[in-house]
């Protein structure tokens, strides 16, 4: 198996305590994109992004518009637009209706980075308070790609990593201190 080249992480209640813990374990010179949806995004992605550039170790930036995906580069959804990954691996923006009552939609994310990516692509999902992610990890997990779920014990807020479990299944169901280094090892192997 070839190492993946994306890692799409959606999360909500509780999403950013989770990232910096999880951001700030991945390797440097992860090889992968890391790709994040968050529903507590504040109105202001330069601020959410600056907050989760102080515990990062890659560099942390915004989703744009037509955008190329990077690797070694963490990619944040911008609020109030789905953010999807298209053919040429690069993003796109939609202000399409909200999936699951969110846009960005973590389903949206996933299903999009799914079709791109295929056996390449990690999906994660994290603490959250709503059943956002869960198809969208499913179609992760139908073409290939790698599921690791928050063990809902080990979340804020369980409801997300719980929906997860019960559509999607995981490959690894794993508390948040185990992510990173799982995620490395994964990668760098």
């Amino acid at each position: 198996m070839s190492s993946p080249e994306a890692i799409a992480i959606g999360c909500s209640a509780g999403g950013l305590a989770a990232l910096n813990t999880l951001l700030g374990g991945l390797d440097p010179a992860l090889p992968a994109t890391v790709i994040v949806c968050c529903h507590t995004a504040s109105a202001n992605a330069d601020g959410m992004c600056e907050l989760l550039a102080h515990h990062s170790r890659l560099p942390v930036t915004e989703a744009c518009e037509r955008a190329a995906i990077r690797a070694g580069m963490v990619q944040v959804a911008p609020p109030d637009y789905h953010l999807l990954v298209e053919r040429g691996r690069r993003f796109a923006l939609s202000v399409d209706e909200p999936v699951s009552f969110s846009r960005p939609s973590i389903d949206v994310l996933f299903a999009s980075a799914a079709e791109v990516y295929g056996p390449g692509l990690i999906g994660v999902v994290l603490t959250g308070a709503s059943a956002d992610g869960a198809q969208g990890l499913a179609a992760v997990r139908q073409t290939g790609g790698i599921a690791i779920v928050q063990h809902p014990d080990d979340a804020q807020a369980p409801a997300m990593p719980r929906a997860a479990l019960e559509i999607a299944g995981a490959d690894h169901c794993v508390a948040l201190a185990q992510m990173a280094p799982l995620i490395n090892r994964l990668c760098m192997t």
